[in-house]
């Protein structure tokens, strides 16, 4: 990991709002507010640099919205601390994988022997369907 990709999100950057989980859960799915939602304000936070901003809001932009507010919400577990730590570890692996370099792709060739495997089966299935084909000397 690269220094530009080393990010540190102070706590007061980040609000959590808590709702009641769907599904099922007995008496307490209906009184227990367990499920959390990690906000963050992407454009209004001084811990990242305009690149990243701009590399995030790419990266992740099917979970920002227009006021440039990324969302994770977490549900999985029983209880409000557990969602709340589970988010906030999502939150972290969405920003590492978002902020990482991607690798540029050397392009290959398809090795001669290979192509000419290829194209030798294609001629012998060829050949196999022909031979369906051709009407029998009776």
């Amino acid at each position: 990991m690269t220094a530009e990709q080393r990010v540190s999100i102070p706590d007061e950057e980040i609000t959590f709002k808590t709702s009641r989980s769907s599904g099922p859960g007995g008496q307490n799915v209906n009184k227990v507010e367990s499920r959390v939602t990690l906000l963050f304000d992407l454009d209004g936070s001084p811990s990242l640099t305009a690149a990243q901003k701009v590399r995030l809001r790419d990266r992740l932009a099917s979970r920002i919205n227009k006021e440039g507010v990324l969302r994770v919400v977490s549900q999985k577990h029983r209880t409000q601390a557990a969602n709340r730590n589970a988010a906030r570890e999502r939150f972290h692996e969405l920003l590492e994988k978002a902020l990482a370099r991607r690798r540029k792709r050397k392009p290959t060739r398809i090795p001669k022997a290979a192509a000419r495997r290829r194209l030798e089966e294609k001629r012998r299935r060829g050949e196999l369907k022909r031979r369906r084909r051709e009407p029998v000397d009776r």
